[in-house]
């Protein structure tokens, strides 16, 4: 099993779900967060037009799924088709256990 992250520079958080959905992808976590990349944000302009502001931090996107090793190119594809801005970071999972049924591995999944 892997865990595929996902973080969005824009919202780009239904269209990926949706094509998700249509390769077998039954969960996943969306959630937003704010941060930072290489390039700065676009500016602010307060106090009537007067001052700019250029904030440290902006708003951005998160995914988080687990899928099977085997699907991984296809669902890897299928993030990269439907995102404009952003990264996708999978690691390995080394165990995955259900609370409610007390099943173990991609059974969970």
């Amino acid at each position: 099993m892997l865990k595929v992250e996902v973080i969005l520079g824009k919202n780009d958080v239904m269209a990926i779900s949706e094509a998700l959905k249509e390769v077998g992808v039954g969960g996943l976590t969306v959630f937003k967060l704010r941060g930072r990349g290489k390039n700065p944000g676009p500016e602010i302009h307060a106090s009537k037009g007067t001052e700019v502001f250029i904030p440290q931090f902006n708003e951005k996107y998160g995914i988080e799924l687990i899928i099977p090793e085997k699907k991984e190119d296809e669902i890897i594809n299928v993030i990269k088709g439907k995102a404009t801005v952003g990264k996708i970071f999978v690691s390995p999972i080394l165990r995955a256990v259900d609370v409610g049924s007390g099943e173990e591995g991609e059974a969970v999944i």
